[in-house]
Formats: structure tokens, C-alpha cells, sequence
């Protein structure tokens, strides 16, 4: 063997360190065939949007630094809704139908921000210090006909009592005789989804501290820019571009080929 293969003397072999590895083998891949079958005029039931809004939460909160802190390094905040309720307060009806669309209402919002505060306390040299702290806010909305993208759709439940005449005096009510008549119209409840939270906050010491100094609270003004979508379930007929796409994927049985053409008529001799 030629010396000059042989490795350097103090060249060392990387070590796994009980680290264990196996290579991967490439395979091969191909698109799955699929079939397409027009769908003209379907009917789908599928989330609706009903509004996109951005909420300005404005909340003010004192939090409690234990040890006692000299320097914030680094805010970190995440929001997390707890309730996001559409409640109508106007309708117009659709044609001739019991049922409603909404022409005006009041988006409740509420939930917390979380906030993870890391700061310096007054130890010399001590590591960073971290507080958790959940902010709480709640508010509503104004939303008129002109704020919805499309429309949420009510039905309006019905009650109906008749009363009865006595029969024996045809002068009086007969009180334990009534005919009722419910109509329960159950609704798709709108929901919300969060889509974006922008934060502006302005946190200080409520009191003045020196130069080294130390504090145990943080005051902090929040303006929240709250970005929601509004959904609900809704039927939907799209027009005759809807497509339904099987995979054709054969199993033990194929499926039927088109044969040559027979002649299935009879003759007569």
C-alpha cells in the first residue's frame, strides 16, 4: 500500500457518539390518475364568511414583578379569545320564507393576552427572570348590512296557543283546556377565527425609580388591532364549473371496460 493513502497520524475518524444514522433510498413517484365528473348546480353546505373586521382593544393592567426588577429585556404576547358571539339585532326576511337575513348586529369579543415578561432583577450578575401574566379584555362591535360580506341567515322559532269557550255557559274561558303549537327552527351558530393580532404598548414603573433602581410593578397601556373572520355554515349552490375528482385507483376488480359494440337485435328467419 502507498504510504502517501495511508491518513495523517493525528487525523481522527468523526465519532457517533451513540448517534445512529441509516441513508435514506430514493423511490419512485408518479401523479395518481383521477377522473373528473361535472357537477352542474351543486348544492354544498360549507363555511361562509360573513364578516372580516379588525377590533381596536384598548386595556390598561398593573403586573406584579417578584424579585423586584431593574431592566425589562423582552415582552412576548400571544392573544387567546375565549368568545367571539354574533347577536342580530335587525333582519329583513327572505321572500315569503320564515327565515331572515341579518341586517345589524353586535360582535361580543372577548379572551386574554398572554404575556411573557423577561427582566433583570436587583441580584448582581442573578439570571433573567421571568413573570407570566394573562391580561384579560372583553368588548363589542357594531356590524351593519354594509359590514357583512354575506349575510347571516336566521329562522325564527314560532309559538301558538288557541283558548277554548266554556261549553256548558258559552259565557266564560275554559281554563284547563288549551291546543299549542311549537315551531323549532334550529340555525347554524356563527363562529369566529382568529386571524392576526397587532400590538402597540407602552409599559413603565408607576413610580419613579434612580438609576439602578428597582421596581415591583409594571403598568402597561395596550392597543390591541384584533383582525376576526366571521363564519357560518351555510348551503351553497355553485354553478355548473364545480367539478368532483375521484382517484382511480384499481383494486382486485377492476372496473368494467367498454367492450366492442354488439349487435343485441334479433332477426327475423
Amino acid at each position: 500500500m502507498n504510504d502517501n493513502c495511508k491518513p495523517a497520524k493525528n487525523h481522527k475518524q468523526a465519532e457517533d457518539h451513540g448517534v445512529k444514522s441509516q441513508q435514506q433510498i430514493p423511490v419512485t413517484d408518479s401523479p395518481v390518475p383521477v377522473t373528473e365528473t361535472g357537477l352542474p348546480l351543486a348544492l354544498f353546505k360549507l363555511p361562509v364568511v360573513l364578516a372580516e373586521r379588525t377590533l381596536q382593544i384598548v386595556v390598561e393592567s398593573d403586573i406584579s414583578l417578584y424579585p423586584p426588577a431593574t431592566e425589562i429585556k423582552r415582552v412576548k404576547k400571544h392573544v387567546f379569545l375565549d368568545q367571539v358571539k354574533l347577536v342580530p339585532v335587525a333582519f329583513a326576511r327572505i321572500g315569503t320564507t320564515d327565515y331572515f337575513t341579518v341586517t345589524r348586529a353586535k360582535l361580543f369579543v372577548g379572551g386574554h393576552i398572554r404575556k411573557n415578561i423577561e427582566y433583570a432583577s436587583v441580584d448582581y450578575n442573578a439570571p433573567l427572570q421571568d413573570r407570566i401574566a394573562n391580561v384579560r379584555f372583553s368588548g363589542f362591535a357594531e356590524l351593519t348590512a354594509a359590514d357583512f360580506i354575506n349575510p347571516p341567515i336566521f329562522g325564527i322559532s314560532e309559538n301558538a296557543e288557541a283558548n277554548f269557550l266554556n261549553e256548558k255557559t258559552q259565557m266564560d274561558a275554559r281554563l284547563d283546556k288549551y291546543f299549542f303549537q311549537n315551531l323549532v327552527k334550529y340555525n347554524e351558530q356563527p363562529y369566529g377565527e382568529l386571524i392576526a393580532a397587532n400590538f402597540f404598548e407602552l409599559d413603565f414603573s408607576p413610580n419613579s425609580t434612580y438609576h439602578d433602581g428597582s421596581f415591583h410593578t409594571l403598568r402597561e397601556k395596550i392597543v390591541l388591532d384584533l383582525t376576526l373572520k366571521v363564519l357560518q355554515i351555510q348551503q351553497v349552490r355553485i354553478g355548473a364549473a364545480a367539478v368532483s375528482r375521484v382517484p382511480n385507483l384499481f383494486a382486485l376488480t377492476p372496473p368494467p371496460t367498454v367492450a366492442a359494440a354488439e349487435d343485441t337485435t334479433t332477426t327475423e328467419e
